[in-house]
């Protein structure tokens, strides 16, 4: 016979009688039957956490515990045995049944189907702080027709024969008959609580009391179980077990009430600390697909405010800055007063308490064992927050251990002291251009929405170069860093090693290293840096890269406007280095890094190319249209398709201009090498996308690609899939072993 979900009815189910009989009758012998298929679903849910079970039987145990149900009640009936304990313990059976079924069903149809299972024990809950709840309702049939959907609902939804669509509306209408259920029953009570046991405001007190306390468990639990990684964070993963919580909740019942206070005031600023580091983590994860590191992450604080600025502009990112302290402020207040709370709450109800404790730590022991989660690498048995704590105190462990390792790998240089005579020999009297396209990772070439497009612009520039007797070889990089960061990109390539943390790079600036640029230098070449996104002085790049001339954005003569971060065109760039440094007569070869800016995040403001002629000082660009993507910060990135068909449209836009520029100005002794600095961040690479950025060398003069016959780069543009892939701290080794006289392999 099916029982309210609730219990609300257990007293009165089955007859009028009260406890008085306390001996199993034949309907309770059924009961106890249902009881045990009940276990044995919940032994198969449990193990489906971690492992894959049979649903058939699963189901099958389901169906016969719903049957009996209804078996129970008949025999009730007919032999008269009905009592209070038995439909007491009807009531039970059926609520965990419900709730065990919705726990399996939660895993695919999400994380609100838990309400129907939880539903009964929230009403319980809420019957210790308001006695009028516990009050015996009346019986009433649509309370079990209600009690059975739930059971039908769920079994047929854990057999998954419906389409998905149809089981998850049967779902909602079950939930929904379920509130009104409980509605109902709540209103009847309330309309029936004894006169004068409670003042209205005593009642509306007691209401508020359970809503905060339940308010100061949920924030607690949630700071505690949210993950720190965007793949990780759904719903279903805080539906989990925090072992921190747990021993805090000891802790607080043992304590006294002024170590308690401590305890709850410290613990809560512990917490605020966690929550930042997850939302830190989660930040980095997002755009740059690694963790913090605090000994190189915090000294770019900002570096990085003043990058939002240019991307976003000054007022959404005052904004940002704004919402960021208020957020820190209101976290440091609303933690510290929920673990008041909670701590207060369970030390007035010291037996609970330590029952609850004992019953969550038995089923963390449990889910620990067989590894259960609902969520990929979010274990139900959680101690993320410590674990978190834990792995940051490694990561600055690791950092400052890191710091010798570097130091030994930057003195390592059999380069540095190759001869003069020896050095780049088989590039002499060329001009070199060593081109960072920023963000132009493989993404852009493979399995993306805008791949063709850039793959037919690859096409039409290979075609272009020919035209002016140009042809390329190409291959992949494995940059150092991702969807930012481009000077650990740069730094790598030019000294030949692995710069993947801000205090590597910290660590390498002041050091003596060769570089590309140094190498260049030495044999005779003029050495420029064109990094147009740059505005302030820069004295590590005469000191560590050598430059000869550093031209930043007010070094060009620029005189139109920005375009989002991008301070300039990429167009007007290779125009300005045309008239500043590779147009002039009777100068010295040229090797000069190339920073193009024009592909950089946000890609919501495009510019046109235009004939090279019109170019002139950039004033042009005040009176030309160009593709921008208006609206605010947050509407803009929240469309995923148009920040990707943007991103792959500023990509065409630096691809074509470079061609072009080859075609137009390029003489016979250039050589270009373009590559992507790192590949583009969320939301056009999605998860996991990896590091490979394209690499291409480009020359008129045959004997050039011929010295890099055997790296096993392909002809064109375009790396082939199976293209070979080497880290970019190994370019340097390798560019100067095909290009210089020394002897050895090439």
């Amino acid at each position: 016979m099916a029982a309210n979900p609730s219990g609300a009815d257990g007293r009165t189910t089955r007859g009028r009688a009260y406890w008085g009989g306390d001996r199993l009758g034949p309907a309770d012998w059924v009961t106890l039957v249902r009881a045990a298929l009940a276990a044995a679903v919940a032994v198969l849910v449990t193990h489906s956490l971690a492992d894959r079970v049979p649903v058939v039987l699963l189901v099958s145990l389901a169906s016969v515990a719903l049957v009996l149900d209804w078996v129970d009640g008949q025999v009730a009936r007919r032999t008269g045995t009905t009592s209070a304990l038995g439909a007491r313990l009807d009531g039970e059976v059926d609520a965990f049944l419900i709730l065990v079924l919705s726990v399996y069903v939660a895993r695919f149809a999400g994380a609100w189907v838990l309400a129907i299972g939880a539903a009964r024990y929230a009403f319980l809950l809420a019957g210790y702080a308001l006695p009028w709840l516990r009050a015996p309702l009346p019986p009433r049939h649509w309370r079990k027709v209600v009690c059975a959907t739930q059971g039908i609902v769920l079994t047929v939804a854990a057999a998954r024969v419906l389409p998905r669509d149809v089981a998850d509306a049967a779902l909602l209408a079950a939930l929904a008959l379920l509130a009104e259920s409980f509605g109902r029953d709540v209103w009847w009570l309330w309309r029936h609580r004894e006169e004068g046991a409670r003042s209205a405001w005593t009642e509306a007190r007691a209401v508020i009391a359970v809503l905060l306390t339940v308010a100061s468990v949920a924030i607690v639990w949630a700071a505690l179980v949210v993950p720190d990684q965007p793949e990780y964070l759904s719903s279903g993963a805080l539906i989990r077990i925090p072992l921190e919580g747990l021993a805090l909740v000891t802790l607080a019942v043992v304590l006294p009430v002024t170590g308690r206070r401590i305890l709850a005031v410290l613990t809560g600023l512990l917490l605020v600390l966690v929550l930042l580091l997850k939302v830190i983590n989660y930040e980095i994860f997002e755009n740059f697909q690694r963790t913090f590191e605090p000994l190189g992450d915090v000294g770019q604080i900002g570096n990085a405010l003043e990058t939002l600025k240019l991307e976003d502009g000054a007022s959404q990112a005052r904004l940002i800055e704004i919402g960021a302290v208020v957020g820190l402020v209101a976290a440091v207040v609303v933690l510290t007063l929920a673990m008041l709370r909670v701590t207060r709450v369970a030390a007035a109800h010291r037996r609970w308490s330590l029952r609850i404790v004992a019953g969550l730590a038995a089923a963390w022991a449990v889910f620990a064992v067989i590894g259960a989660e609902f969520v990929s690498h979010t274990p139900i048995a959680s101690a993320v927050s410590a674990g978190l704590l834990f792995d940051e105190a490694k990561t600055v462990r690791a950092e400052v251990d890191d710091v010798g390792v570097f130091a030994r790998e930057i003195k390592h240089d059999p380069y540095r002291d190759t001869p003069t005579n020896q050095l780049l020999t088989a590039l002499r009297g060329k001009d070199v251009l060593l081109v960072f396209a920023e963000s132009f990772g493989r993404v852009a070439l493979e399995e993306s929405s805008f791949a063709p497009e850039v793959n037919e612009a690859l096409a039409a520039g290979d075609k272009r170069l020919a035209s002016a007797g140009f042809h390329s070889r190409s291959g992949f990089l494995i940059s150092p860093t991702f969807g930012g960061g481009s000077w650990l990109a740069h730094s790598t390539l030019n000294s030949g090693l692995w710069v993947h943390t801000l205090r590597r790079y910290g660590q390498l600036l002041p050091e003596r290293r060769f570089t590309l640029a140094s190498a260049f230098n030495r044999a005779g070449w003029r050495t420029v840096d064109d990094v147009p996104s740059n505005d302030r002085p820069w004295p590590e790049g005469k000191h560590f890269y050598h430059w000869d001339k550093i031209y930043n954005r007010n070094q060009v003569g620029y005189h139109g406007p920005t375009f989002s971060y991008a301070s300039m065109p990429d167009q007007y760039i290779y125009a300005a280095l045309q008239r500043l440094e590779l147009g002039k007569t009777h100068r010295r070869p040229l090797f000069a890094e190339v920073d193009t800016v024009s592909s950089h995040q946000p890609w919501n403001r495009i510019p046109e190319e235009i004939p090279w002629s019109k170019v002139g000082d950039g004033s042009i660009y005040n009176h030309l249209p160009n593709h921008f993507e208006g609206g605010s910060f947050l509407s803009y990135w929240a469309d995923a398709p148009r920040v990707q068909a943007n991103y792959g449209k500023t990509i065409v836009y630096t691809i074509n201009t470079l061609t072009s520029f080859i075609q137009h100005y390029g003489k016979k002794n250039l050589v270009v090498i373009e590559l992507g600095d790192h590949q583009p961040r969320n939301p056009v690479t999605g998860e996991r996308a990896g590091h490979q950025v394209p690499i291409s060398i480009i020359s008129r003069d045959p004997k050039v690609l011929e010295a890099i016959q055997g790296w096993g780069w392909n002809p064109g543009l375009k790396p082939r899939k199976d293209a070979p892939v080497w880290p970019m701290s190994s370019f340097r080794d390798k560019f100067l072993d095909a290009f210089d006289s020394r002897p050895g392999p090439k």
